[in-house]
């Protein structure tokens, strides 16, 4: 498992981010604090505080640099 932080910092965002995320079969978390949601719900990412960056976590090692260039500009650091 790989950990990642991103930025979701608008609606626009948040719906684009889904999209590219849901191309792949793997699994992705999305934690926050104490909050760990599927990245493939719109509704749980909505739930989360978007002001900070949020941890994402790749569980499929295999497609993990496929993912960080497909967000792009989403992910921090």
């Amino acid at each position: 498992m790989k950990t990642i932080k991103v930025s979701l910092d608008s609606i626009d965002k948040v719906k684009l981010f889904v999209n590219l995320i849901s191309k792949y079969d793997s699994d992705f978390d999305l934690i926050s604090g104490r909050y760990v949601i599927d990245a493939k719900s719109i509704m749980g990412i909505f739930s989360l505080d978007l002001s900070k960056p949020i941890e994402l976590n790749i569980h499929d090692e295999s497609i993990v640099e496929e993912v960080i260039n497909s967000l792009g500009s989403y992910v921090i650091g």
